[in-house]
């Protein structure tokens, strides 16, 4: 035990060694910034909203015609047809064709309109879905950093601890010299002081793990030396009164991912739109120009070319009579994906009521326990003075004293505790309504 005590403050202490003066100093907002900025989440969500993008300016360029060129050298010997004067004759023949085609969609059952339309709705849903990644990181920050505070706090009130129980073992070794307490009471008072030693490195420890999960959200290097700023102290997050449906009500208006769901749904019928558009027929514009030249004529490649050079335009009509139901099982298709899109709205919708009856109570009952565990702490403290001074005396037994210590040490980390799960919700509240996070 007392090994791992040593080697845990030895490691604790290079770490602090290595955060020089040129360690930055993290705000709550600078983790916020930082974090949408280079998160990988994020990241990939804003790269899946830049493919939407691409997908909406191929869909609005379908309405535009096409333009191909060709060109063909070819060989034939015997009886055949020339291809550029549709003679039949009995001999070698070495041709040249060259042609421009072009084509352009007129009417496709409106399935092309219905498509740009489509492809815009995505685009704006995966805008929202890139707010969504952005929320989740917000939130993640936000409970990892108050998590850090937390548990730096924690440090202080241990290393307290370590200093009082030191004392009381110098006290403690006072008073079996002068014969008034056992050993037993004297070797009780060195073993609080080793368990709370032990409590501190527990405690740095569990800083230094926040600090990594915070290093990961910020896409930082495990190298880097990080410290957060502590929050205002002077906030007053007590007798908050918030309407619990008006939060609700708020949440649906802002949150993306329920904007998102519900763009989800007018995709879908579109979907169906399209699939229904196969039932009408395509028709199309269609136009080439061209020219050629044979062996078998005696004209120059030059006049060849001015001679035989054509043009051709024409209307193509594609009616739709049976395609094995493709058509058919689309329409069904799309229809059922409405149906599977309004149930996802309605899950999403119950899920942030979840959210928000959740963080309201737990609201509500943080900051009961803020005041019940404050009440409780300054009387432990109180109690924890006295019997120091009753230990001074020779009124109380080690025993006693390591009771109303470890009290004390409890009712400060209850305070601790509840006085960070009273910001988290407040500030839980603030963000589901649109509110900034400000500490």
């Amino acid at each position: 035990m007392k090994l791992y005590l040593i080697l845990g403050s030895l490691l604790f202490t290079q770490l602090s060694v290595a955060q020089d003066s040129s360690t930055k100093i993290w705000s709550l907002q600078d983790c916020i910034d930082y974090a949408i900025e280079h998160n990988i989440t994020v990241k990939e969500a804003t790269l899946d909203k830049n493919l939407a993008e691409v997908d909406y300016s191929k869909a609005k360029s379908s309405r535009l015609p096409n333009l191909f060129g060709s060109a063909s050298q070819n060989f034939s010997n015997g009886s055949t047809i020339d291809p550029i004067t549709s003679d039949f004759i009995n001999d070698q023949i070495h041709s040249t064709n060259v042609g421009v085609n072009s084509s352009v969609t007129l009417f496709q059952g409106n399935q092309i309109s219905n498509q740009i339309k489509q492809n815009k709705l995505l685009l704006e849903q995966s805008a929202f879905q890139e707010e969504v990644e952005k929320n989740n990181i917000v939130l993640s920050i936000l409970e990892v950093y108050l998590q850090t505070l937390y548990s730096k706090e924690s440090i202080t009130i241990a290393e307290n601890n370590v200093e009082a129980s030191e004392k009381e073992v110098q006290r403690a070794k006072a008073r079996l010299d002068a014969g008034t307490i056992a050993l037993s009471d004297y070797t009780e008072a060195q073993s609080q002081a080793a368990t709370n030693k032990y409590t501190v490195i527990t405690a740095k420890n569990d800083y230094q793990q926040y600090i990594i999960q915070l290093k990961q959200l910020l896409e930082l290097s495990p190298l880097e030396n990080i410290q957060i700023e502590p929050i205002d102290e002077n906030m007053d997050l007590l007798n908050i009164e918030l309407d619990k449906n008006e939060v609700y009500n708020n949440a649906l208006m802002f949150l993306p991912e329920v904007k998102a769901s519900q763009l989800n749904i007018v995709a879908n019928e579109k979907e169906l739109d399209i699939a229904k558009g196969g039932f009408l027929p395509t028709l199309e514009l269609t136009g080439s120009v061209g020219s050629g030249y044979t062996s078998v004529s005696n004209n120059t490649f030059s006049d060849q070319f001015d001679v035989n050079f054509n043009q051709r335009l024409g209307l193509s009509l594609t009616i739709p009579i049976f395609n094995r139901n493709q058509t058919k099982a689309a329409v069904q298709t799309a229809t059922i994906n409405i149906e599977k899109a309004e149930i996802q709205k309605q899950t999403t919708e119950k899920d942030v009521y979840k959210k928000i009856e959740t963080t309201y109570q737990n609201a509500v009952s943080a900051q009961e326990q803020v005041i019940a565990s404050e009440a409780s702490k300054n009387a432990a403290e109180q109690s924890y003075n006295l019997a120091q001074k009753k230990y001074e005396l020779g009124d109380l037994s080690t025993t006693d004293l390591v009771i109303s210590q470890n009290t004390f040490t409890n009712a400060q980390q209850n305070y601790l505790q509840s006085k960070y799960l009273n910001i988290l919700y407040h500030e839980l509240l603030q963000f589901y309504q649109g509110n900034d996070i400000k500490l």
